[in-house]
């Protein structure tokens, strides 16, 4: 079912939409037109982005900020293996999920630090990605409250996942 349901979904919109006199290939190029704009105006902030969470990996930045947190993670219950996935998924989700993966190799899956990793990839967001991208594609200069509140949504998730990791597994 899976594989025919966007097909037909896709197949009766254009249905309806010709039904009611719509020029269902002129609208298209529009979208498309529209979108490859907004490609345009995002890429130099999603390069900028890449770049910027490339060199912080290859540099051990992500890794030595996160031992130098580890004390204080440690305190709101998120193990040591997981600081550095607390770093960088707020920044980058690919960058992130290669972390998880990486704790859960070496951790081990179904470990304490392993399950944590698994649901702070779940819980959280890649906040600070998805905020540059759309200021960048807006024009803004000034994101006021977004960063902030969104790295506390972010932190919210990651000490909730170590609370109920703790709760669920191994109360």
């Amino acid at each position: 079912m899976g594989n025919w349901i966007v097909p037909a979904i896709i197949t009766a919109i254009a249905c309806f939409a010709l039904s009611q006199g719509v020029d269902v290939f002129g609208v298209f190029l529009k979208g498309a037109k529209k979108g490859a704009q907004t490609a345009w105006t995002i890429a130099p902030t999603l390069i900028g982005m890449l770049t910027a969470v490339t060199m912080l990996r290859a540099s051990g930045m992500i890794d030595w900020l996160g031992e130098i947190m580890c004390p204080v993670l440690a305190c709101l219950g998120i193990p040591p293996d997981c600081a550095a996935l607390v770093l960088l998924k707020p920044i980058s989700g690919s960058g992130g999920l290669a972390l998880g993966t990486e704790v859960m190799r070496r951790a081990g899956a179904d470990s304490y630090a392993g399950r944590v990793a698994a649901v702070m990839l779940g819980a959280s967001e890649t906040s600070v990605y998805t905020i540059s991208l759309y200021a960048g594609s807006l024009g803004l200069k000034n994101t006021r409250y977004a960063v902030p509140a969104a790295l506390i949504g972010d932190l919210t998730a990651f000490v909730l996942s170590a609370l109920f990791v703790r709760l669920l597994f191994y109360a």
